[in-house]
């Protein structure tokens, strides 16, 4: 049965520390030896410390000289979240649109997406010639302001309105499109994110962000 245009709604999630448990970049720099110093950037940009495009450059030159093989070694790596799958079925089955946009990367984002269905992603890319990682990503970086224009460029996509969108992150990067959402959740968050997220789910089940879905629709629409 298909879904009455009025009643979609639009699920966005980041993805490292939400729709997965790691962080990509730092699986990739603990095989070129920079664990340490990737993730303590890392966290400074998840906390808001520091601009995370400056960070994103940081991290990323650490990574030149890295075959393309790794990303197939990060990728079975990777765990997803715990109830991640089940909110995107279930998220599916009501007929809702799910996307993913990351401040990682599209050579381990898309595959994931693709595995559950999800056909709207947006993420950072990595550059590469001669079959090595120069050090530096092509494109635009997908930081704060982008991941909030990505939220509403795939709510204008399928004619959803922003009252009927829902946001989930986890870092400082993830903030503004918390903010633009209709329903936007801290996941597992960031002190400075769970301050200033509407809603908060402190996991480990990404799932349990259903019940705070549901009651506000269910508000909204009373």
């Amino acid at each position: 049965m298909t879904t009455p245009q009025a009643d979609r709604w639009l699920l966005v999630m980041d993805v490292d520390s939400t729709f997965i448990t790691a962080e990509v970049i730092e699986l990739l720099a603990a095989r070129a030896g920079a664990l340490e110093e990737v993730a303590d950037v890392t966290g400074a940009a998840m906390r808001g410390e520091i601009d995370f495009g400056e960070s994103l450059e940081r991290r990323v030159a650490l990574l030149a000289g890295l075959p393309t093989s790794v990303f197939d070694d990060v990728l079975a790596q990777v765990t997803v979240t715990p109830g991640a799958l089940d909110l995107v079925a279930e998220a599916q089955s009501r007929g809702w649109v799910v996307g993913l946009v990351s401040g990682g990367f599209e050579e381990v984002v898309l595959p994931l997406a693709a595995r559950a269905g999800i056909t709207h992603v947006r993420a950072n890319r990595l550059e590469v010639a001669d079959g090595v990682l120069t050090g530096r990503t092509t494109g635009p970086v997908i930081d704060r302001e982008v991941k909030e224009e990505t939220l509403r460029a795939f709510a204008a996509d399928e004619g959803i309105d922003m009252s009927r969108t829902i946001a989930i992150g986890d870092g400082a990067n993830d903030l503004a499109m918390i903010g633009a959402a209709q329903i936007g959740i801290a996941f597992d968050a960031k002190p400075v994110v769970r301050a200033q997220a509407p809603f908060s789910v402190d996991g480990p089940r990404l799932d349990a962000a259903l019940a705070i879905i549901d009651r506000e629709i269910a508000a909204l629409t009373s």
